[in-house]
This record gives C-alpha cells, structure tokens and sequence, in this order.
C-alpha cells in the first residue's frame, strides 16, 4: 500500500478508504466515462490499482491503474472534483502514480483528449492525438 500526505492532503492506494458515491458522482461528470454504469466501475476498481486523494474524510480525486506489474501499466479515471481543480491535485495524483515503487521499473502508457501537458511534466510524450507513453526509469 502506497499513502502520501502533504498540505492536509492524503493520497492512498488503500481501497478500503475508497468512496464510492464520490467515485461514481466524480466519473459521471467526466467525458469518458459519463455513461459508464455503476456496476462497471465498481468491477473496474476491483481489478485495478487505485489512487484516492483525500482532505479530512472526504475524496476529492481518485485515479486507477491497469498493470501487470512486470512490463507495462495503463493510467486511467484520473478526476478532481471540480470544486478543487486548479490547485495542483492532478499532479499529485500523477506524482503517486509514477513514483509508485511497483510501477517506476514499467512502460506508462494512458490516453487523454486534453490533458497532454499535465502528462508531459512527468515524462509521457505524445503517440498520436491521445495515446501517451513513458518509458520505465532504470
């Protein structure tokens, strides 16, 4: 299990923190994953490493990762509540995810419609108009 604190502010990958109402109410309001129904997600995070960004007792951001842990990962559902955007969360969510000791040695590989430059900070380069990639630190 991964848990960073930093500015009041909590990131775990303990999934027994997670809040579903606040994943769902999060997800629906996203462009990929708006009509995704309940049952989906909640076998999607089952089957996933996942991120939970926390202040006090409240989720404001969570992002799930697909891996085999032994060559690649796949970075996915990356949300803030939109209350708390433009406060640097989403960094911190990708900070936890590629400084994740299991996952620095593996190939990063996500796709977005419009975040390519908060991925560039952390070493994913464009392949295409929205699939990015990051090589395994070595």
């Amino acid at each position: 299990m991964t848990e960073t604190e930093e500015n009041g502010y909590r990131i775990s990958t303990d999934k027994a923190l997670l809040q579903m109402d606040r994943i769902l109410a999060l997800l629906a309001k996203s462009y990929w994953a708006q009509n995704r129904p309940a049952e989906i997600i909640r076998q999607s995070i089952e089957n996933s490493l996942c991120f939970g960004l926390y202040r006090g007792n409240v989720q404001l951001g969570f992002a799930r990762v697909i891996t085999d842990y032994a060559t690649t990962y796949y970075i996915c559902d990356v949300v803030v509540d939109e209350a708390c955007r433009g406060q640097g969360l989403g960094k911190k969510l990708v900070e936890a995810i590629v400084g994740d000791e299991a996952l620095k040695p593996l190939f990063g590989i996500l796709a977005t419609r419009d975040a390519h430059g908060l991925y560039e900070q952390y070493g994913f380069v464009k392949g295409g108009d929205r699939f990015m990639s990051r090589s395994p630190l070595t």
